[in-house]
């Protein structure tokens, strides 16, 4: 999953995480469900959980009706109230009246109004057990999916962190997004983010306090304080921040840095990126280095990579070696291989095919990140790579055209999969074999479908949890072109 990149055409925009985050925009609460008239209108009843949506939240079914309840487990009866709120039924659990052997109790303190995970009060091997079964219902009829591939330690993972500003009890708060709204929770430790990030987020709040800093209202389009991006390396223990702000003037600038450095030793850089549009993207496009060279280095399966604020790099580093492993594993690349690397943002996959590979072509749209990819070639003297700034889908035709002999295709689309020009583009050019990593296994689903009716198979899958806690799940599969 890639995020914080600008896509056109057929390479599609990643979210910033890709995949779950902190602060994404709020979900649609609730079920539509039936076009006959709603029954509920603001009356309580007792329900029970039949299963689990893709949501993470129980399904009761009530007559015809089924509504969906957050924190509640298959097997458990409650005591709800429902109101209809639009199209969808809002259910708030009045009362739990059974409890699953399956429930545990959340080790953060704000699951029950952080939008960040949804599966904490549900057993570790029982949140695999979902997944796999999410998987096994939307990919099964394509070829067997194999165990899925858990965390050891499924808790402080997250290498990358963004904290919301708000306004609250007349001072500055930080947090995440209260689930269904764009409120914020005023959050001091998440177990999911590596614990480096809570302390600094701490500080940056308690100084933006005594800086006397605004909060930057989006109605109003006035204030300063947007968020607050803390990035660290799994490796090699250097810290970004990146103080996402509305405009270049940061009045105090210097002792800010001073105080907050002192405070933090352990940050190697500090930025200032300037988002000053109506939007709900966190990051701007104008950024100044006001503290250090601006970047971090971390290391992913022995290579090295510079990463900047905007730098699409997977925020489990355990997760990530796992799936890039079992990704080459799948490959089975040699030194007669041309493979191209679609969505290729700093060069992660790509370096890592051309240790095995002949020539390996890394395709991405974003400047920025091609920019990157090549400073990571020469950081790790790899030399068979070659980075195009461009649309995947047309370079891939134009190869096509120019009967490449390309053997391996490596796709990683954004949570929306890929569109059916870019697809059919990866058939036009016929390699031997695709190497597909998917964070949505429902758009994976639709798009194995168009490329299994154009002549491939889709030989083995494997799901592997990237975001322990949540609902999401990374599935890499792999197919082969038939003769």
């Amino acid at each position: 999953m890639k995020d914080n990149k600008k896509r056109k055409s057929t390479q599609k925009n990643k979210k910033s995480d890709r995949k779950p985050t902190q602060n994404k925009k709020p979900a649609k609460r609730g079920n539509q469900t039936h076009k006959h008239k709603p029954i509920y209108k603001g009356i309580e009843i007792n329900g029970k959980a039949e299963y689990l949506n893709d949501d993470g939240a129980g399904v009761v079914i009530n007559d015809k009706d089924k509504i969906t309840v957050m924190n509640l487990l298959p097997g458990e009866e409650a005591k709800l109230s429902l109101q209809k709120v639009g199209k969808f039924y809002d259910a708030t659990i009045i009362e739990r009246l059974t409890s699953s052997d399956d429930r545990i109790t959340p080790k953060c303190s704000y699951f029950s109004v952080c939008g960040g995970c949804q599966l904490q009060h549900l057993s570790y091997n029982k949140q695999l057990k979902f997944k796999s079964g999410m998987v096994k219902k939307l990919l099964t009829n394509f070829a067997d999916v194999d165990k899925i591939v858990g965390m050891d330690e499924p808790y402080y993972y997250r290498n990358k962190v963004i904290s919301s500003f708000a306004w609250q009890n007349k001072k500055v708060q930080s947090g995440f997004y209260k689930q269904y709204s764009h409120d914020v929770v005023p959050i001091t430790k998440c177990i999911v983010q590596d614990k480096v990030a809570d302390p600094i987020v701490e500080t940056v709040t308690r100084l933006c306090n005594e800086f006397k800093y605004k909060v930057y209202d989006q109605d109003k389009e006035f204030g300063f304080l947007r968020h607050v991006l803390v990035r660290t390396g799994f490796e090699s223990k250097e810290v970004m921040v990146v103080l996402v702000v509305a405009n270049k003037m940061f009045p105090g600038k210097n002792n800010f840095v001073k105080a907050l450095t002192q405070a933090h030793p352990e940050i190697t850089t500090i930025v200032q990126n300037i988002n000053d549009k109506k939007t709900s993207i966190v990051l701007g496009d104008i950024e100044q280095v006001i503290y250090g060279k601006g970047t971090i280095q971390d290391t992913l399966c022995g290579l090295k990579f510079n990463l900047s604020p905007k730098s699409f790099y997977q925020i489990n580093p355990v997760q990530t070696e796992k799936l890039y492993n079992i990704a080459m594993e799948m490959a089975n690349l040699t030194d007669e291989d041309i493979v191209v690397d679609t969505y290729s943002g700093i060069g992660t996959i790509s370096l890592l095919a051309a240790q095995k590979a002949k020539q390996v072509f890394g395709v991405e749209i974003n400047k920025d990140a091609i920019r990157n990819s090549i400073k990571n070639a020469r950081l790790n003297n790899i030399k068979n790579t070659q980075f195009i700034q461009g649309d995947a889908g047309e370079v891939m035709v134009q190869m096509a055209k120019e009967e490449m002999p390309v053997s391996t295709v490596f796709m990683d689309p954004p949570r929306a999969g890929s569109d059916e020009t870019f697809l059919s583009s990866v058939v036009k050019l016929k390699p031997k074999q695709i190497i597909y990593i998917s964070c949505n296994p429902q758009t994976q689903a639709r798009d194995l479908s168009y490329i299994t009716k154009k002549g491939y198979k889709v030989e083995k899958i494997v799901p592997v949890d990237m975001f322990p806690h949540t609902t999401h799940v990374e599935c890499v599969s792999v197919l082969t072109r038939k003769v």
